[in-house]
């Protein structure tokens, strides 16, 4: 009997879309630098908004997933699949907002630690794999109503210092990731009003500041 193809084995692009779109929401939610940001008001009377549209802006630097097979290489610029951004390429879009919408120097290693599990979460729902799209749940729902400290500093006070404590990873689920959850954060549509991060000739990112 003929084995079903890898493409035939894996959760349809929706699927897999949806749950990626849920780690970033998770990952986002779960971020202090962020969850202070949004309890003091530090973005305006809209923060819980920005919040959504962030998470919204960082999906859309990935290309969607889709259900066809990957095409073969051609050695051809234009044949060649959408470049989906690395690690360091996506803190550095986390921190310019948060400085650019909130106010907020984040001087911790925590941007690099939430732009890690998102590639990660990437990666994994390429595959049908749900393992940190879970994790990031359990966490999510572990810390509901915890009141998040004083931890960080906004970008016009040099004075205050830093002193996060970082929490560690939960243990993954080996359970199938619910695409459908009523406990998880709200996802914004896609740039949502505002424009993607821009980078320059110089490699920097650029994020339009939102008149308030």
């Amino acid at each position: 009997m003929a084995s079903a193809s890898t493409t035939d084995q894996l959760p349809s692009a929706a699927v897999r879309q949806s749950a990626f779109e849920q780690a970033v929401a998770y990952a986002l939610h779960l971020w202090p630098a962020l969850t202070l940001s949004v309890q003091n008001g530090w973005g305006g009377p809209d923060s819980e908004d920005k919040r959504d549209w962030f998470a919204g802006a960082i999906v859309d630097l990935f290309p969607e997933y889709t259900d066809a097979p990957p095409a073969a290489p051609t050695g051809k610029a234009g044949n060649a699949p959408p470049q989906e951004p690395d690690t360091e390429e996506v803190e550095t879009v986390l921190l310019q907002v948060m400085v650019d919408e909130f106010e907020v120097n984040v001087d911790d290693e925590s941007g690099m630690e939430v732009a890690a599990q998102i590639v990660r979460a990437r990666t994994q729902c390429a595959v049908g794999q749900f393992d940190e799209v879970n994790a990031l749940k359990e966490r999510f729902q572990n810390r509901k109503g915890k009141k998040v400290d004083q931890l960080f500093k906004k970008a016009d006070d040099p004075d205050q210092e830093t002193d996060e404590e970082s929490s560690g990873d939960d243990s993954d689920s080996d359970a199938g990731v619910d695409v459908d959850m009523d406990d998880a954060p709200p996802l914004a549509p896609v740039a949502k009003e505002k424009p993607l991060p821009e980078v320059d000739e110089d490699g920097f990112t650029k994020v339009t500041k939102k008149k308030r």
